[in-house]
């Protein structure tokens, strides 16, 4: 089957792809391996624009040198409040090489949010990508004694800003350019002064239970994830990557900007968040991680192109797809594909599969990673179906990103694969916890050394809060968050995951959270696809005037109503949505109810709605 699924490139790369004990070396190791070579790939204003190792390289050295010369020293921290960008990868390898630690700060945070980041992490220097994040960054600065200076990526529209404590990253690098002239040999001897045991980067959680914390990890710790990646999602120059999710979060920085580093595989970086679909087609990637969110809103999209399609390419596709969708269950079943389901395969392919792929941009794609987040089994199958390998990935921020992975020769929808070879995981006997154990894990979260400790057992084994299965092939499965298990008034356990996630490979459902924790029958506070429900409400004649009214419309409650009735009919009685309350306000990442990673606060938002859900249980 592997010529069927294009997943012939993904045997394990054992060995050292590029030396180098810290960071900085395994970069500038990369840089003379490759020159000339193409490694970033940017679009501005129609036009995309390639960055050579090289360049890349002597932009590096500018920025290290420029913060030398604004007098960072070794272990000092940095932030950098921006979104997905070029200069991002610059600044954060220019931090590491001057020896400093770099820590990420979401571009969608508030300005409260960047106070306590910037405060927690005692930052002395501090990106930002335009005056809309300097804004945030001068409203908080009078009450961060520690910020020296504030570094602007995009100066379009400050031209007449006068202010001594800011600058250009065009500034920054000619300040680096004079530096490295006067002072030639001060970056190689801070680089080679930083040790493996040192702090490189800070990755602050999500703050779902409380205020962010810091994840310290250093330079080893970061490479063993790095490089044993290569072992299991075995990537090379020839790959095309591309470069979306914030690289704040430990997803991208490992699997986006380090790993491709460590590979060479090219990373393209999208105009903004807006334009992923388009750009996704217009890249290809051959390689494509994402979050479940983006798997979703492919899969709604086809959904709804085809609904709105002629009844043949109705048919077309539903054929199509039933002839995946065979070929995946023997595939993900260890069973040989018989000679005359691989020749209707190729021609759905051809009829109609194809297609589908190109309009989501995944025909080159080798394979999917998809991870920070439960995703619903029936997504990796119709994936699997269209011949998309989906691998899900599992892991943490506080584990480097990955402590499972799913090994795309026998994939195993719902699951989570065996653990990776460079750490040990196991199940608690006693909670049915997972625990993680190895050299990837981090050295403890900064300014909180009681936390710190308690997230270790005596045996050094990591508490991670996610509940698990395991079988006897040493795959996992996970079941629920410890903190998120509902026991109903009648003394049932209940995993809401399972059943949110169900919800959500619903074309017309963004998230869900389930209600019960000890009262009599499940409910659910719903937040609808806006796009897909409006196009529905616009087909079918049904007045609205915003996005409330919208939720408020009966035949939108009933539409909801009967994508959960398809999905309580998968559940026991006692585990059926009874009733729900559609969310009247489309949220977005800058909203309190959702984290920067797009999932609903499940404490946050069982407290701001409490009245709606006292009211369904009235």
């Amino acid at each position: 089957m592997p010529n069927l699924w294009n997943v012939d490139k993904l045997e394990p790369v054992e060995g050292v792809v590029v030396p180098g004990r810290t960071l900085p070396a395994v970069f500038w190791n990369a840089v003379a391996m490759r020159a000339d070579k193409t490694w970033l790939r940017e679009k501005k204003l129609g036009i995309w624009h390639s960055w050579s190792w090289r360049r890349t390289g002597e932009a590096v050295r500018e920025v290290a040198c420029g913060l030398m010369a604004l007098g960072l020293q070794g272990g000092e921290r940095v932030s950098i409040l921006s979104n997905t960008v070029v200069q991002w990868v610059l600044a954060d390898l220019g931090v590491l090489c001057a020896g400093g630690v770099s820590s990420g700060i979401y571009p969608t945070d508030a300005a409260q949010q960047v106070h306590y980041l910037c405060e927690d992490s005692a930052s002395v220097v501090l990106f930002v990508e335009d005056d809309e994040q300097l804004d945030k960054a001068l409203e908080v600065r009078q009450r961060l004694p520690a910020l020296r200076h504030i570094v602007v990526f995009d100066m379009e529209g400050l031209h007449d800003l006068d202010d001594a404590r800011v600058l250009s990253f065009d500034r920054l690098r000619e300040l680096g350019r004079e530096f490295a002239a006067r002072c030639p040999d001060a970056l190689a001897e801070r680089m080679q002064a930083i040790a493996a045991e040192a702090l490189a980067i800070l990755v602050y959680t999500s703050g779902t239970t409380g205020k962010p914390k810091g994840v310290m990890h250093s330079h080893r710790t970061l490479l063993t994830s790095m490089r044993g990646l290569q072992r299991v999602i075995a990537s090379t120059e020839s790959d095309e990557r591309m470069a979306f999710l914030p690289l704040c979060h430990i997803a991208e920085r490992m699997g986006g900007e380090y790993f491709s580093m460590y590979t060479g595989a090219r990373l393209n970086f999208v105009e903004n968040p807006e334009t992923v679909p388009e750009n996704v087609r217009e890249i290809a990637p051959t390689v494509f991680l994402a979050v479940p969110r983006i798997w979703e809103k492919f899969y709604s999209a086809v959904t709804i192109a085809v609904g709105e399609a002629g009844r043949v390419q109705q048919l077309a596709y539903a054929w199509g797809i039933g002839v995946g969708m065979q070929v995946a269950e023997r595939v993900f079943a260890g069973r040989a594909v018989p000679w005359w389901l691989k020749l209707q395969f190729l021609a759905a392919r051809f009829v109609v599969l194809d297609n589908v792929r190109k309009m989501i941009g995944v025909h080159r794609t080798r394979f999917c990673i998809t991870g920070a987040a439960p995703i619903s089994p029936d997504l990796v199958r119709w994936y699997g179906a269209l011949g998309v390998p989906m691998l899900e990935v599992w892991g943490m921020s506080e584990t480097g990103g990955v402590s499972t992975c799913m090994p795309a020769q026998r994939i195993r929808p719902g699951s989570i694969g065996p653990a990776v070879p460079w750490n040990e995981v196991r199940i608690d006997p006693a909670s049915g916890e997972i625990l993680v154990r190895g050299a990837n894990v981090f050295i403890g979260y900064l300014n909180q050394p009681r936390e710190s400790a308690e997230a270790f057992d005596a045996d050094g084994w990591l508490h991670t809060g996610d509940v698990g299965t395991v079988d006897a092939d040493g795959c996992y499965r996970i079941t629920d968050r410890m903190k998120d298990i509902i026991i109903t008034a009648g003394g049932k356990n209940i995993t809401p995951s399972e059943w949110e996630n169900e919800l959500k490979f619903s074309p017309y459902v963004t998230d869900a959270v389930v209600i019960g924790d000890q009262r009599p029958y499940l409910t659910a506070l719903v937040m609808i696809d806006q796009e897909n429900v409006e196009r529905y409400a616009q087909d079918h004649d049904i007045p609205f005037g915003n996005y409330a009214s919208l939720t408020r419309a009966p035949e939108v409650r009933a539409l909801i109503q009967r994508e959960i009735d398809k999905i309580n009919a998968k559940f026991a009685r006692v585990e059926q949505i009874k009733k729900f309350h559609l969310l009247e306000t489309r949220l977005t990442a800058e909203d309190e109810e959702l984290t920067p990673t797009m999932k609903l606060k499940r404490k946050f938002v069982q407290s701001k709605y409490a009245p709606q859900i006292d009211a369904m249980y009235s």
